[in-house]
Parts: C-alpha cells; sequence; structure tokens
C-alpha cells in the first residue's frame, strides 16, 4: 500500500535496553519507531511513559509522565526533549475541564502539572496520552493505518483487518476531549490494546516499553500485509494517463522550472525548494486520478500543516514536453491558487482568526517529471515533500480498497489557525539575515572558500560549494554537512573555464534549492615570473580561470537572476594585485585587474534588475590558502628576497595596521557585501589587507 510490501523489522535489543533506566526505555524506542518513515513522518507522532520518580519537593515517589514535547520529533529526540509532568496533577485537570469549548483554556494549566521545574513545553497531544490507564503509549502516523483511516468506511475496515484488538475513534481534533475519549474508550473495552483515530493515525499501549513498540510494529505490518493482498493486481489511482520522462530530462525540467516557481512566489518571503521524483510520486503524477485525488487534500493534520491543504498540478504533457508553454500559464495558475486559498480563508475563518498566511502552494506537482516542495528553508521544503509522498501513499491505499476522504475544509482551517498553532508560530525565532538565500562559492574547498561558506551558513544561506579539487571539495562539504547539516550544503565539480561545466553548476544548484541568490566568485590560481620569463600558458591559464572564469560563472548567475526577478548578489574575491602592481607578477596582476573592472561593468549592467556587484581585495592570505601552498609561496618568498618561513611575518609588517589577514577577514567582507547590510552598495570595492597605501582607491 506504501509503495513498500517489506514489513516493518523488529530492531530492539535486549542486551542495549537492559542496561536503560524507563526513560531511557523510552527514548531508546523513540528512536527505534521515528527512524522508519513508514511508522510516522518527520515531527509526527509522540510517545510516553509513566514511571515512578522522586519529588524534589518532598522525597516521595510519585507517578510522573514523560512525553514527547510540543514540536519534537520522535527519530531525533533526546531525553532533554520530553516534557515531564505530574499524573495526580494532570488527572486533577479533569475537575476543572467545561467542555470542548473550554479546550484551548485547558494547554494552559499543561504547565501546572510541570515535574522538576522541566521547561520542555508539553504538545496538545498530552491528556491522549495521560488519561490512557497503561504506562507506555505510542501515537504513530503510519501510512499504512491513516489510509484506513481516511477511508470512507475505515470504521468497518478497522474491524474487519484488526478485529476488536484495535478500536475506531471518529474524528476529533486533537485535544482534552480527544483524551477523555481515548480513556473512555479504554474502559469500555479492556481488551483492546489500540484505537484508530479516523483521518489521523493510531494508538496502541502497553505496561512495557519493549511489548508495546513490538505491538506498535505487530498492528502496522498487520496493515502493510492486509494492503498488499488487498491491492495485489488492481488498478492503482485509475491507472496511467502519461508516461515518466527519462530521469536526466526529469532533472533538466525542474531545473528550469523551479527558479521560475520561486521567484513567483518569494517575493515576500524568500523560499527554497526541493525536487522528488521517485517512484511513488511518479506513480500519482502521471495517474488517471491525480486531479480529482489532489483536488481532495490531504487527511492527516501533520500533512497538511506542512503542505497546505491541497496541491497546484501543473498543465504539463510529457508527450509534447513544452516548458515555455508551462512557464507562460504559470502566472495565471498561481493567481488561481491563491484566489482559492483565499476563499477558503474566508469561507472558514472565525471572529478571532488569525490574519491569512502566505496563500502560495507548498506543492507542485508536474506530469511526467515529479514533485517540488517550496518552504522558508531547505529542511522545510525536504520536510514537507516527503509528507506529501506521505499523503500520496495513503490516497494510494484508501482509494484502492475503499474511497479516499481529505479532512472537510473547515475542520482543516480549526487546525491550520487555530491559535494554538498560531501562538506556537509568533514564538519561532527570528529568521537569521540569510533565511531563504542560496549561494555559490566557487572554489569552494579553499581558504577563502571554506571560510565564507562557513560565515554565510552561520547566517541561514544554503550553499553550493564548487571546487575542481574533488578530494578537497568532498572533504569540505562533508565538514560542513556534520557542522550545519546536510539541507544546507551541496557540492558540483567544477572548472570555471568550461562554459558547459558553468552552466551544468548552475542548474545543479536550480535543482537542488530552487535557484541562486548570491554568487561568490573566488576560484584562484597564483603565478610570479618576470615578464620576459612569463610563457604563454602561464599567461593564458591566469586569463582563463581569474577574467574569463569570473566572466562565465557571472554570465550565468544574471541569467538566473533575470529569471527568478528576486534581485541578485555577485561578490568577486580579486586582490590587492588588482589595484596595486607588483613585480614578476604580470600575468596574475593584470588577471586581477581585470576581474575588478568586470565586477564595475556588472554592477552597471545588473543595477536596473536589483543586482548588485561588488568586489574584496585581500592581501596576503596565506593560512589555510591552496594558492599559498604551491609554489607561489616559494616564488613571493624569492621576490622578496626573504625565506619562505619569513613570509607571513613580512606581509604583517608591511601592512599599515601591522596585522595579518586571515580567511575569516575576507569572509566578513564578503558576508557585509552579500547581506542587505549593504543593500545600497555596488559597484564597491573593499580592502581586506590590514592597510596598503599602494592599493588605497582612487
Amino acid at each position: 500500500m506504501s509503495g513498500h510490501t517489506r514489513l516493518l523489522e523488529n530492531l530492539w535489543d535486549d542486551s542495549h535496553a537492559a542496561s536503560l533506566d524507563e526513560p531511557g526505555k523510552l527514548l531508546y524506542r523513540s528512536n527505534l519507531l521515528g527512524s522508519d518513515k513508514r511508522i510516522t513522518n518527520y515531527g509526527g507522532g509522540n510517545t510516553s511513559a509513566k514511571v515512578m520518580e522522586t519529588d524534589p519537593l518532598t522525597g516521595e515517589q510519585v507517578r510522573v509522565m514523560w512525553v514527547k514535547g510540543s514540536g519534537g520529533d520522535v527519530g531525533t529526540i533526546k531525553l532533554d526533549g520530553f516534557a515531564t509532568l505530574y499524573m495526580d496533577k494532570l488527572e486533577a485537570l479533569k475537575g476543572i475541564y467545561k467542555g470542548v469549548e473550554d479546550e484551548d483554556r485547558m494547554v494552559g494549566f499543561l504547565p501546572h502539572c510541570t515535574f522538576n521545574l522541566n521547561p520542555r513545553a508539553a504538545s496538545i497531544d498530552t491528556p491522549l496520552h495521560g488519561f490512557v490507564p497503561y504506562t507506555h503509549v505510542d501515537h504513530m502516523h503510519p501510512d499504512a493505518i491513516i489510509a484506513i483511516a481516511a477511508s470512507k468506511n475505515s470504521k468497518q475496515l478497522t474491524q474487519q483487518i484488526f478485529g476488536d484488538d484495535i478500536g475506531w475513534l471518529p474524528w476529533r481534533r486533537p485535544g482534552f476531549q480527544l483524551g477523555l475519549d481515548l480513556e473512555a474508550f479504554v474502559k469500555a473495552n479492556p481488551n483492546a490494546k489500540g484505537a484508530v483515530l479516523e483521518s489521523h493515525g493510531l494508538f496502541t499501549w502497553a505496561n512495557d516499553a519493549k511489548a508495546c513498540y513490538e505491538l506498535t510494529l505487530d498492528i502496522i505490518n498487520k496493515a502493510i500485509d492486509w494492503f498488499a493482498g488487498e491491492t495485489e493486481g488492481k488498478t492503482i489511482f485509475g491507472g496511467a494517463e502519461t508516461q515518466s520522462l527519462p530521469a536526466s530530462q526529469r532533472r533538466t525540467i525542474a531545473a528550469k522550472l523551479m527558479p521560475e516557481i520561486r521567484g513567483r512566489i518569494g517575493k515576500a518571503e524568500r523560499k527554497l525548494g526541493h525536487f522528488d521524483d521517485q517512484d511513488a510520486v511518479l506513480e500519482f503524477v502521471n495517474s488517471k486520478d491525480l486531479r480529482p485525488l489532489g483536488a481532495l487534500g490531504t487527511s492527516c493534520p501533520d500533512h497538511f500543516l506542512r503542505t497546505k491543504i491541497r496541491p497546484l498540478i501543473l498543465d504539463f504533457d510529457p508527450a509534447k514536453p513544452d516548458v515555455e508553454a508551462v512557464l507562460g500559464s504559470l502566472d495565471q495558475a498561481l493567481e488561481d491558487y491563491r484566489a482559492d486559498y483565499a476563499r477558503y480563508y474566508e469561507s472558514c475563518k472565525h471572529s478571532n482568526s488569525p490574519a491569512m498566511r502566505d496563500p502560495n502552494p507548498v506543492i507542485f506537482l508536474v506530469p511526467g517529471v515529479g514533485m517540488f516542495s517550496f518552504a522558508k528553508d531547505k529542511a522545510t521544503a525536504r520536510i514537507a515533500g516527503e509528507f506529501y509522498v506521505n499523503a500520496i501513499n495513503v490516497m494510494r491505499g484508501a482509494s484502492t480498497v475503499s474511497e479516499y476522504q481529505g479532512l472537510p475544509e473547515q475542520e482543516a482551517f480549526d487546525i491550520e489557525y487555530w491559535l494554538l498553532e498560531e501562538a506556537k508560530l509568533q514564538r519561532m525565532p527570528k529568521p537569521k539575515s540569510l533565511a531563504g538565500r542560496v549561494a555559490l562559492v566557487t572554489g569552494g574547498a579553499g581558504g577563502i572558500g571554506r571560510a565564507t561558506a562557513a560565515r554565510l551558513m552561520g547566517e541561514g544561506a544554503c550553499i553550493v560549494l564548487a571546487d575542481i579539487d574533488a578530494g578537497a571539495l568532498e572533504a569540505t562539504k562533508s565538514d560542513f554537512e556534520k557542522g550545519f547539516g546536510k539541507d544546507a550544503v551541496r557540492g558540483v565539480l567544477l572548472d570555471v573555464t568550461s562554459e558547459d561545466g558553468v552552466v551544468k553548476a548552475f542548474a545543479e544548484a536550480c535543482l537542488e534549492f530552487g535557484g541562486v541568490d548570491i554568487l561568490v566568485s573566488n576560484a584562484g590560481i597564483a603565478s610570479s615570473a618576470p615578464v620576459e620569463e612569463t610563457t604563454l600558458a602561464m599567461w593564458n591559464k591566469n586569463i582563463d580561470i581569474l577574467a574569463t572564469g569570473y566572466f562565465l560563472v557571472s554570465r550565468e548567475a544574471f541569467k538566473l537572476f533575470r529569471r527568478q526577478k528576486l534581485g541578485g548578489n555577485v561578490v568577486f574575491v580579486a586582490s590587492k594585485n588588482g589595484l596595486a602592481s607588483s613585480p614578476n607578477a604580470s600575468a596574475y596582476c593584470t588577471a586581477k585587474a581585470a576581474e575588478i573592472h568586470l565586477a564595475r561593468c556588472l554592477a552597471l549592467e545588473g543595477a536596473d534588475a536589483g543586482i548588485r556587484v561588488n568586489t574584496v581585495n585581500p592581501d596576503a592570505v596565506l593560512r589555510g590558502s591552496k594558492i599559498w601552498n604551491g609554489e607561489w609561496r616559494e616564488q613571493r618568498a624569492a621576490s622578496s628576497k626573504i625565506d619562505i618561513s619569513e613570509l607571513e611575518e613580512h606581509y604583517r609588517k608591511r601592512s599599515l595596521l601591522k596585522l595579518n589577514v586571515f580567511p575569516e577577514d575576507i569572509a566578513e567582507a564578503i558576508y557585509f557585501l552579500a547581506s542587505d547590510l549593504s543593500a545600497k552598495s555596488t559597484g564597491n570595492i573593499i580592502n581586506v589587507d590590514a592597510g596598503n597605501a599602494q592599493s588605497f582607491t582612487r
């Protein structure tokens, strides 16, 4: 049903579990469950355990519930991600509950139940765990179970598949009342092992951590196995209406469409994109039922909170792949989607509803190509795509064995615009200064390139590292993945003198992130020789990399910036030598001077489109530099008639400020020029050379 007939594997290790206390077993169980997206999606579901703890005030033993805190993810959670509550205080809340209209007020009482001053906020699902009279409770969102829960006859299917082991509760928004409903069900059905919540997910319970884990797996596997038998040989999604294009063509089309979409939906808030063309997506976007099922919207609350209630399906015929036609119809398609979202908001809003949020789609479906998802950052865009794949799997199962039904619009709205959800959004930290931006950094694996990438990522940017050195590129990317996460960085092997290579690098950036906002042109070499010993090959190599290479990447960036219509930012890393001549370096100095003048020309050409072009001139950045680790160091030492070991000190003393210049100093200037701190600057040069009178700009 979920695209996989493979059953879930029991990963419980008794020897490891034996070394854990009860909270430790809860954490272990949670991480195991969250490690498989077929069990629950990122951030979805929650787990709990009720354990005896020593009260820090009285020293007495008290019953405390550990439950996943608000906004956490069971797959990656640590112990500090769990909220802890006194069970007696949580039970006492029943005495002040006045009914369904009182639910939001009850959330405000949960902090009063906190055990041991735990700062982790309890989620709205806390009563659902607390009122189930079992020690261990799992609440998961498995595709196989939601497919049952989202079927028109979900109650009958639940009974048919699970008998009396698993009960069924009708749809109700998560909260205090649903917790009471679940408690009433357990008391009325003492032999039940769990319950399916209509249009929502699965609850299971036991008095032992391992037993609860194994029960959850068993119930999900039973559903997977049942769907495999029921769907075998049946037509899925009404059969195929179109066929997928070859993978390379899908990627080419995606790289063309994504920046155009991003530019149209990212004017108020920058968006980053994610592309997915896995088999489950292609089966859906190519199907006859794509439009009717897509229009029904998603079912599980976790799905549409991430994806909006429905996607935008673009008109595209893979049999006659006309990308320009799609682009020509894109403005109208977006306008229609935004108008429909406004209708949804106006028809469902309450007197105290928050203002309408961004009406643009999150999910875009393209027959024959795949799915694009867009959000304020790469991780959120990727996760939104993962959630829609979950929704596809749910629709696949439900529509094959029954009739799929999404949540009614009013119910969806009441969750999307829930005041408690709005309060959570308002508590979100302010975005960093480069959030939603993508920077392509050439020479990204060198000293200045690495420092620049780190500085920009630290401010929220996503980075495409481009470098000709495959080993250094992979090592740098790996380091950044560990420090900033895999969503923040991509690597592309690039020779900036290759026109085709440059085009492919920008296409890859568009495919991975949706576009590019910042180009840091930093690829470099250096050479030193008296003019009469300067070979034509040496001259050409300097001009090819430092002038032609900078032209090629800038030209491609300009093309992309103009397509996106979001402005753009180019920062050249030139050199003090572009302004101040040096002996025995005519090829290098000339090429660097060409860079500076190219930047000035581009600043003139880009201004009308909001494209800024500025230059940073370093000098003597020895540490971490691949250039200075080669012959250039020896050549410059010889030119100054000093020993190599004295070179760094020589440059420090030569500077007016008597300071060394490091890669991080250059990165700071690049960040300034790449950010809105310099929003009114273009055509400028910043010298980061610790002071050199010869290179003062005039």
